[in-house]
């Protein structure tokens, strides 16, 4: 007989208005590497079916380097950056419009978003992402949201885009999260081991422990099991419920019946961009607080001044994620540099009048601001 919080989970995911569903390349591509239209047909069919039932849908999707394989050629995915690049570019205008001829049978429009992760952590480029998804909302158009893989550096390895739907998913308010990949959901080991049980429901992280999720996903895709574990911590923590499953129990699954893997909720309901600082986001380097600056952080309503800084470590850019570490090394929080690191040593230390009188005004300001910071 489910348990409480599994019949909860599911009930939550049937009963959402608003669904990221994310899928993954290997679901919509065939082994030769050309894009299996057949796949994503049948995948934009049962979202127009969620569509018709009132509810709004936001599709995050991989498959612009894998569409763009087959046509130009190659064996299998590039590897190098450039060609990942050129690659992505040729592929996304064929999977848009593959998506843009199946969505139109059912009479609905569709609109192209590129994202980076860039999109999901500065703050102006957040509220422009946040405005453009809501009013393609309000226009009854179905938002297909990929990376900008053309463009994108560090960010082709982000995950396969579980990452992305999770933050996605923050940004536009969503009540549930729907990861589709090419398994049918968690298993205690990998699928093929004997023995091997679905995990049909995981109310907390602790019930992750022992689980071997270290396999890589196919040669299409770019992600694994361990991508998807942390784009269901970031969305349950802020909130809503995940569901894991295979791209051919898409129906089921967001209907709320007992498919794949149902992730419960942990945390509270939070719309926040610092998301991907909390947990995805990679760290270029640190700076090392006193006492009185962890305290502070931790009582979370203050900014971090330079004068509660003693030592910055690695190389990082305004704008760039940093951790802030405790004496001992511990991390206090995360957050958005507003220096670059090589102006940081002149400023230890310093108050801010200090910082004015000695190095001028453009100095006079925190190393991270208040808005741009979370606590972990």
């Amino acid at each position: 007989m489910p348990s409480a919080a599994h019949s909860a989970a599911r009930a939550e995911i049937a009963a959402a208005r608003r669904v990221v569903v994310k899928i993954g390349s290997s679901s919509l591509t065939g082994p030769d590497g050309h894009l299996d239209e057949l796949a994503l047909g049948e995948l934009a069919d049962v979202l127009a079916e969620v569509r018709a039932s009132g509810r709004e849908v936001i599709l995050v999707t991989s498959g612009s380097i894998a569409a763009g394989i087959g046509p130009l050629g190659l064996a299998n995915r590039p590897r190098d950056l450039e060609m990942q690049q050129a690659t992505a570019s040729v592929g996304q205008g064929i999977l848009i419009a593959a998506y843009s001829a199946a969505f139109a049978r059912h009479g609905l429009r569709v609109g192209q978003v590129l994202l980076t992760a860039d999109d999901m952590v500065r703050r102006a480029h957040y509220g422009n992402a946040q405005r453009a998804l809501h009013r393609l909302l309000e226009l009854g158009v179905v938002p297909i949201v990929n990376e900008n893989d053309t463009v994108a550096t560090d960010e082709i390895r982000f995950g396969d885009n579980d990452r992305l739907a999770a933050l996605v998913a923050t940004v536009v308010h969503a009540d549930a999260l729907v990861l589709l990949t090419d398994v049918d959901g968690l298993y205690t080991a990998a699928p093929d081991t004997p023995g091997a049980r679905r995990v049909s429901v995981v109310s907390s992280p602790t019930e992750l422990e022992g689980i071997d999720i270290s396999r890589r996903g196919s040669a299409i895709g770019t992600g694994g099991m361990v991508t998807k574990l942390e784009a269901a911590a970031i969305a349950t923590s802020s909130g809503m419920p995940v569901v894991l499953t295979s791209a051919g129990l898409a129906r089921p699954a967001i209907a709320g019946e007992d498919v794949g893997t149902a992730f419960v909720a942990t945390g509270k309901r939070s719309v926040s961009r610092l998301a991907w600082l909390a947990h995805a986001a990679r760290p270029s380097g640190q700076l090392v607080l006193d006492a009185g600056a962890v305290r502070a952080l931790r009582g979370g309503k203050a900014s971090l001044l330079a004068a509660g800084v003693s030592a910055v470590r690695g190389e990082f850019e305004p704008g760039d994620p940093i951790e802030l570490v405790a004496p001992d090394g511990t991390v206090v929080a995360r957050g958005l540099a507003s220096f670059a690191a090589h102006e940081v040593p002149a400023m230890l230390g310093l108050s801010t009048g200090q910082l004015r009188d000695q190095l001028g005004p453009h100095f006079a300001h925190e190393l991270v601001h208040i808005d741009d910071l979370v606590v972990v």
